[in-house]
């Protein structure tokens, strides 16, 4: 009986705003077949620093965020901010 544990990014999403969706999941094994499963998602906003992002996503992001969907998407962030601020 041997038990292994599976980490794996499983699903990258990249929204129309340029946030990239990734999901990782967790899969504990035992030869072979799968006794459990589980999830983390995380979220990264244009231009976020991918410093620790594991590289199949940083390669995602560095291909989605250009410069434009970067100034949009902080055009956006000013455009939503309550008056005031």
């Amino acid at each position: 009986m041997s038990l292994t544990k599976q980490v794996v990014i499983d699903q990258i999403t990249v929204n129309e705003n340029g946030i990239v969706l990734y999901r990782e999941a967790t899969r504990i094994m035992e030869d072979g077949n799968e006794l459990s499963k589980t999830y983390h998602r995380s979220s990264l906003t244009p231009g976020q620093d991918l410093t620790g992002i594991p590289a199949n996503v940083a390669a995602i992001c560095n291909v989605a965020w250009t410069a434009e969907v970067i100034a949009a998407y902080q055009a956006q962030l000013q455009a939503n901010k309550p008056a005031g601020e």
